[in-house]
């Protein structure tokens, strides 16, 4: 188990480290959906803006990881 969990975390380090946007990137993709979704009545899910705070964590989680690697 500990031995996939280490392979798992070289691999996500090696590509993450060659695409350093991607991850905030994904957080304002997350964003837009947000916007659009405000348009539609979808009840709770366009009124409690959860892709909004899931996108602008997203976005500053991958800069600050951008930064790191």
């Amino acid at each position: 188990m500990q031995t996939k969990l280490n392979n798992l975390l070289d691999f996500l380090s090696e590509y993450l480290a060659q695409r350093k946007g991607l991850i905030p990137l994904i957080g304002m993709v997350l964003i837009l959906v947000n916007l659009i979704l405000q348009f539609l009545p979808l009840g709770w899910l366009s009124e409690s803006n959860l892709f909004l705070h899931i996108g602008i964590i997203t976005a500053i989680l991958g800069f600050m990881l951008a930064w790191a690697l």
